[in-house]
């Protein structure tokens, strides 16, 4: 088989993967929602058939940098990722979690920054704010610029960050799960790790919702560093109650008035 075809159907089966793995998890956390919070999508079907076609287009677009680099991984040594827990001490494997989500975050908060930029907003990044309320189904509803940018980072950082396979299995699966529920529209962790001293520096829904919101500050994706350090930070709110089928308030949250998907203001930090 010539290194062409080879990387090709690597490239093609990566494109199954990630387009799969994005069906199964959104899949399951609009399930979750629906048990949940029933009603909570009511009235957004049209929006969420947008969000999965924009979400399989840019499954394609993430596809490709993975596949490429996985086929040069296991065929040409290419990368820095290790299948041998020895190689490197114990103690890394944990660090370098924390460094890929750290590059990752970092990552993330200047191009999410750059892509709010007038001309780049209207361009582009205008597709995922298109989601209102975003729902489970929207965590890769992007322009193809905007996940082109997001495509990139993890193949660029195996190499030159050293990391053993299971290390970077765990890395996609935070990046998959948080950037689900970061838009499903209601706070699914428990309250110390949005509320409390954790929260301070942790994001979950309850910061990104209110990003989608105000359409400004709450940049980042896994922690609240950069929007600290840079004065972005808008803060967490609670959700405001969702109107339910027939009238009403759904259960997301407490009778105080609202829209779908709006955190109500003033509980912030």
């Amino acid at each position: 088989m010539s290194l062409i075809l080879a990387a090709t159907l690597s490239t093609l089966a990566m494109i199954l993967i990630v387009a799969v793995r994005y069906l199964m998890v959104s899949g399951a956390f609009a399930f979750a929602t629906r048990l949940r919070h029933p009603g909570l999508y009511h009235g957004l079907d049209k929006q969420i058939v947008r969000e999965i076609r924009w979400s399989l287009m840019s499954a394609a677009i993430y596809g490709v940098p993975a596949g490429v680099v996985a086929w040069g991984w296991r065929n040409q040594g290419w990368t820095l990722i290790y299948e041998r827990p020895g190689d490197y001490p114990l103690w890394y494997l944990p660090l370098s979690i924390f460094l890929y989500l750290f590059a990752h975050d970092t990552w993330f908060y200047w191009t999410h920054r750059w892509m709010h930029q007038p001309r780049w907003f209207r361009l582009a990044h205008a597709v995922h704010h298109a989601s209102r309320p975003p729902t489970a189904w929207a965590a890769m509803a992007f322009h193809p610029i905007e996940a082109l940018t997001g495509a990139i980072v993890i193949p660029l950082l195996v190499f030159i960050v050293p990391i053993h396979v299971a290390a970077l299995g765990f890395v996609l699966l935070v990046m998959t799960v948080m950037g689900v529920t970061n838009h499903m529209g209601w706070e699914i962790f428990p309250a110390f790790m949005w509320r409390g001293p954790l929260g301070a520096w942790l994001i979950t829904a309850s910061h990104h919702q209110r990003h989608h919101e105000e359409y400004r500050g709450n940049y980042g994706l896994y922690f609240r560093f950069w929007d600290r350090l840079c004065g972005t930070d808008r803060g967490v709110g609670r959700f405001a109650p969702r109107k339910a089928p027939g009238g009403g308030c759904g259960p997301a949250g407490e009778p105080d008035g609202g829209e779908p998907g709006r955190l109500a203001p003033g509980h912030g930090r």
